[in-house]
């Protein structure tokens, strides 16, 4: 029997014995470990954090799925997508075709809502363009469709002895030539049309530009309305509605703009009309739904100017000051730093008139094409197209900057983000609510639909639950051609709905922008996603679907799926939540430590047979050991700090006080308020009284009192250390810096002639070209998310050659990047600078994680125990308040205790910790 009967024999094997078995997985810190894992189970992935859950679900699992699938397609599709690499493990059999849902932000586009991403919004918008009545502006009465007749009376009344012309829409918004329209006006002898707002006169070589949007409408008539004209005015109004297919438009010889008269919607009081609805009227991603003032994001931003000036001389601020810019000179760095004055701030402006709050696409109005002129060596295409972006994408905000010179330099967009992250830390950009449409992103036409008493705009202001409930009251429209449309949408959207309701989702608000969803959130948006899609003989795989859910919803969660496994799927979870592992059919235990002392299967079973053994999982089950508890309650330093009538969303203009010098917890079942109350209240409102600048304004509250008890707040969220795969606890916590001291210092690097920027993977000179220091490639995957590659050329050590070749204790800069915490504190005992700041990540429960790892693979629970680590390095008074959001994310038992002697100790030395 040859190799490939024997492997089919294994799979079929296999698939008898319905179990997904793994031989031999290396993927980084597993140790060859070999399992079979139950098909159409749920299964849950337990252990340390760092003790190889992930490594074994997602990196060798889901990987090898991912690699099978992609071995599916043609190699023409292939050609485009690239090869993906096999993980390190001999075989795996009975893989089922796989999905991934893990903790990631689903998107920044600040027009993303939970709405448009859950698909809801679009069953809303077509059920408001088919169903909904529209009422006049001026009247609220509701409009009325009117016959030919009666449009007739309105024309000839309101424009009696006036001079207007008769159009007839033929397009709208739409792109197109349209030679053969303006071939076939002709044949019917019609010779003007009016196009994009011009009157142009037909001919039979008239094209327009193809890729364009335009607007065309056809010129009927030109008349004076009065007695005499009153036949051929009714005559040209009939050609007019059957060329528009019931619409005219009129427009007066002053006037430049024409009036919309329609058979469908018209205010007979005022002569007001609005054209037929379509979904792209409700939308807010549309120039055509959108609110023209802030299009579609329902914020206004303008920029605090007060928060650039620092000195006479030097308009940023003093953090600009202290940036070093390693192997460049200073010549270079004044003038990046020049072209950034420019760019956000109008200094003789400033000069000449007082400091005050500038609308923020002015202040970048300020064309690049001055600085090109007199700097071209620093001034960039990519530079210029680097800033372009990054405000279109951070603010919604369309920039016409022309480009003056093509020259082009690698290393400056990466320094223009490092200013933009100090922009960002100051928070010169303020957000408040669009005046225009009052945060509800809609053109005020489109506010004029309602069902029910209710716009589009307020249901954005709904739950999910309020929305269901809406929905479910609804009465029946009086039309049968409206109830039916009704029924049929219903039976998309209703279910879709109840699959949120399902993984206890009820409290998010439809507005609520994705970008604002927690990592927890993210995943049971997706996993209702497919609950609905009814699939079969799948493998789901999900990381810590349960985050930020109280523990009165985890049965929700819980119920979601074991219905997906019902629907014969294979669903794997990596959880720590007591619940969850309980509730499972299977349970694997890794471990027995983190990092590399982990990696080893310590159990694998039901989780009755889990309760029997001794692993530290168990134990905590078992009740055998416990999370800390403190002996007794500290009582504080007897000062408060209270804030009065915070009435943010939910709140009922709640008064809370807060005892100073203790531990404070805030909890509560989900959306009940937690994060209004203290993330989006007392958060911004302590920074406004400390005088930190910020871009944030609290939600409504009446005073707050104690704040002079404090003088510094810290708040440690979740969100990613750093923007690109090179961000890395090592560079965050500021470590790096010494370790590369460190080799500039050694006897080799001061032959060769190497300074400290030489061991930068952020410079050229010591990096690797081909990856730019990154050790990874991108493989755009076109129809699938992003996958990173190891860069071929320097096989993911980020350095050239020549600088791999400087070596400190036999270590050259990459070995210690892929040092663990726990491994580097040993190799650089000797030196107390660097020591101190890793001892403090080990202590936090980081000791597994690497030096050099990529934020791209850190989880929020690791990103926000590294910002807390970062900020124990420091100093504190004894008088600092710490608010961390749900720091227990993604941590085992025993990681918690961890943390929690942690925090204990920042209270210890007279500190709050919330």
């Amino acid at each position: 029997m040859n190799t490939a009967d024997t492997n089919t024999l294994e799979e079929t094997l296999t698939s008898q014995k319905e179990v997904i078995e793994i031989i031999h997985a290396r993927e980084h810190n597993l140790k060859n470990i070999s399992l079979e894992i139950p098909r159409n189970q749920l299964v849950v992935f337990t252990g340390l954090s760092g003790s190889g859950k992930s490594s074994l679900a997602f990196d060798t699992i889901y990987a090898e799925a991912q690699r099978r699938f992609l071995e599916t397609l043609s190699a023409y599709a292939r050609q485009f997508i690239g090869e993906l690499e096999r993980p390190d493990v001999d075989k795996i059999n009975g893989l089922s075709p796989a999905i991934s849902i893990e903790q990631k932000t689903i998107s920044k586009n600040p027009r993303s809502t939970v709405g448009t991403i859950t698909e809801i919004y679009d069953f809303l918008r077509l059920l408001y363009a088919r169903v909904a009545d529209a009422y006049s502006p001026h009247s609220g009465k509701k409009l009325s469709k009117y016959t030919t007749e009666q449009i007739f009376e309105l024309i000839q009344k309101k424009y009696l002895n006036q001079n207007i012309i008769l159009l007839a829409p033929l397009v709208y918004g739409r792109k197109g030539h349209y030679n053969e329209l303006f071939n076939q006006l002709l044949k019917k002898a019609y010779t003007r049309c009016r196009i994009d707002g011009k009157m142009t006169e037909l001919h039979p070589k008239l094209k327009l530009e193809r890729h364009k949007i335009h607007n065309i409408e056809l010129l009927i008539d030109d008349l004076e309305v009065n007695i005499d004209n009153l036949e051929r005015l009714k005559n040209s109004i009939h050609t007019a509605l059957k060329w528009g297919e019931g619409k005219l438009m009129i427009l007066e010889a002053e006037n430049k703009k024409p009036i919309l008269f329609s058979l469908n919607f018209t205010d007979e009081d005022t002569g007001f009309s609005i054209e037929d609805p379509s979904p792209n009227t409700f939308s807010f991603n549309s120039p055509y739904g959108w609110c023209p003032a802030c299009k579609g994001v329902g914020l206004s931003k303008t920029m605090n100017i007060n928060s650039f000036i620092s000195n006479d001389t030097f308009p940023l601020p003093d953090a600009l000051n202290n940036i070093i810019f390693e192997g460049t000179s200073r010549y270079k760095r004044n003038l990046l730093i020049y072209s950034f004055e420019m760019a956000l701030i109008k200094i003789e402006t400033l000069k000449k008139e007082p400091i005050c709050d500038f609308p923020l696409d002015q202040l970048f109005e300020l064309p690049f094409q001055v600085l090109s002129n007199k700097y071209p060596q620093v001034v960039s295409s990519a530079l210029i197209n680097f800033f372009h972006s990054y405000v279109e994408e951070k603010y919604g905000i369309d920039l016409s900057i022309f480009i003056q010179n093509e020259n082009t330099s690698s290393d400056l967009p990466k320094k223009a983000q490092k200013l933009l992250e100090i922009i960002d830390q100051h928070h010169i950009v303020t957000e408040t609510i669009c005046p225009t449409c009052q945060g509800q992103r809609l053109k005020p036409e489109s506010l004029l639909f309602k069902i029910n008493n209710t716009t589009i705009g307020d249901i954005g202001d709904f739950s999910i639950y309020q929305l269901y409930n809406w929905l479910k009251q609804l009465p029946e429209p009086n039309s049968p051609s409206k109830k039916m449309v009704q029924e049929e949408i219903f039976k998309e959207l209703l279910p879709r709905i109840e699959f949120l309701l399902d993984v206890g989702l009820g409290y998010l608000t439809m507005n609520l922008p994705a970008y604002a969803l927690s990592g927890g959130e993210a995943q049971r948006i997706r996993l209702a996603t497919q609950l609905g899609s009814q699939l079969t003989n799948v493998l789901y795989i999900l990381d810590e679907p349960s985050i930020g859910l109280h523990q009165r919803d985890n049965h929700r969660l819980i119920y979601a799926l074991k219905k997906l496994k019902e629907q014969n799927n294979s669903v794997i979870v990596v959880e720590h939540d007591k619940e969850m592992i309980l509730e499972s059919d299977f349970v694997v235990d890794i471990g027995p430590g983190a990092g590399k002392h982990g990696g080893h299967i310590v159990f694998s079973g039901t989780p009755k047979e889990l309760l029997k053994h001794n692993t530290l999982t168990s134990q905590y089950l078992n009740h055998q050991k416990k999370i800390y508890t403190p002996p007794e309650r500290r009582k504080g330093n007897g000062k408060f700090l209270t804030i009065k009538n915070c009435s943010g969303n939910y709140l009922k203009n709640i008064t809370v006080k807060f005892p100073l010098g203790q531990f404070i917890c805030i909890t509560g079942v989900s959306g009940s308020g937690k994060s209004t109350l203290i993330m989006e209240t007392l958060l911004p409102a302590i920074k406004q009284q400390l005088g930190y600048v910020t871009d944030t304004q609290p939600y409504p509250y009446e005073s707050i009192q104690g704040i002079e008890h404090i003088d510094r707040v810290i708040e440690i969220d979740q969100s990613p250390i750093g923007r690109t795969p090179r961000s890395n606890p090592a560079t965050y916590t500021g470590v790096f810096d010494e370790i590369r001291k460190l080799f500039a210092e050694t006897p080799e690097a001061k032959i060769r002639g190497y300074n400290q920027g030489r061991f930068s993977f952020n410079l050229k000179g010591g990096r690797c070209e081909e990856c730019g220091g990154g050790g990874q490639k991108v493989l755009e995957m076109l129809f699938l998310p992003d996958v990173y590659i190891t860069c071929p050329a320097c096989q993911g050590k980020r350095y050239n050659r020549e600088t791999l070749q400087v070596k400190y204790k036999g270590k050259n800069i990459n070995d210690v990047l892929n040092m663990t915490i726990e491994e580097s504190i040993s190799f650089f005992e000797n030196h107390p600078k660097i020591l101190k700041k890793l001892k403090i990540l080990n202590d936090i429960g980081l000791g597994y994680i690497q030096l050099g790892q990529s934020s791209v693979t850190i989880s929020g629970g690791e990103a926000q125990r590294i910002k807390l680590a970062s900020e124990l390095y420091k100093k504190d008074t004894g008088k600092t308040l710490y608010i961390l959001d749900e720091p227990t994310t993604g941590l085992h038992f025993e990681d918690i205790n961890t943390l929690l002697k942690v925090l204990h100790q920042m209270v210890d030395n007279g500190n709050t910790v919330i």
